[in-house]
């Protein structure tokens, strides 16, 4: 009478384990697929090719589903707490970071060489619109523009480039779960002839 009333609890265990085992497994599926453990990009940003927008990119961080996006910051600084530990995506990260300081400072020439071309209309008795001062101010100021074309050309891709490093390595960084998951399920018999739970990982 004990030995069945030790079979009867041991099988009520293993229906309690198969059926939590089973509830995860279903369960965080579904969770992975509601909020992707994957850095997305706006739609409009992530079509973004070689000199297009500049303004700033738009992202869902790791986990965050529906239309919440954040905005990446000027220099991309709000998305690189984010690629902590991807040495590859801060790579790309930094190189974007410095297109658009260069960006900066190629704008504020332009904005100087112009104002100092219009500082330069009242500076004689006369107006001047293209005294030798005016020469060379309007020189930069055009050089200015051509070289906006030049510095902005693969600003885009590095932030992309970035996406898509940090995206091609999730469980680096993904949720723990479908780590511990077991890949298959089953139920075995131990050598006293007790009925078990037999679960397999694949380890990679």
């Amino acid at each position: 009478m004990h030995k069945l009333d030790c079979l009867a609890a041991a099988g009520w265990r293993l229906r309690g384990a198969v059926i939590t085992a089973l509830v995860f497994s279903l369960f965080a599926p579904a969770q992975a697929q509601q909020a992707p453990a994957t850095i997305r990009l706006h739609p409009e940003d992530a079509e973004r090719g070689l000199n297009g927008p500049q303004h700033n990119f738009e992202f869902l961080p790791p986990g965050v589903g529906g239309d919440a996006y954040q905005s990446a910051g000027f220099f991309g600084q709000q998305l690189r707490p984010y690629l902590a530990g991807n040495a590859q995506a801060l790579a790309h990260l930094d190189q974007y970071r410095r297109q658009k300081t260069i960006f900066l400072v190629d704008r504020v020439v332009a904005v100087g060489a112009f104002g100092l071309w219009g500082q330069q209309i009242l500076a004689g008795d006369e107006r001047q619109y293209f005294n030798n001062t005016q020469k060379v101010a309007l020189g930069v100021f055009a050089t200015s523009l051509l070289a906006t074309v030049f510095i902005n050309r693969n600003t885009n891709t590095y932030m992309k480039r970035a996406v898509e490093a940090y995206n091609a390595a999730p469980p680096a960084h993904g949720s723990v779960w479908p780590r511990l998951r077991p890949s298959s399920m089953g139920i075995g018999a131990a050598p006293t002839g007790q009925p078990l739970l037999a679960l397999r990982w694949n380890l990679r």
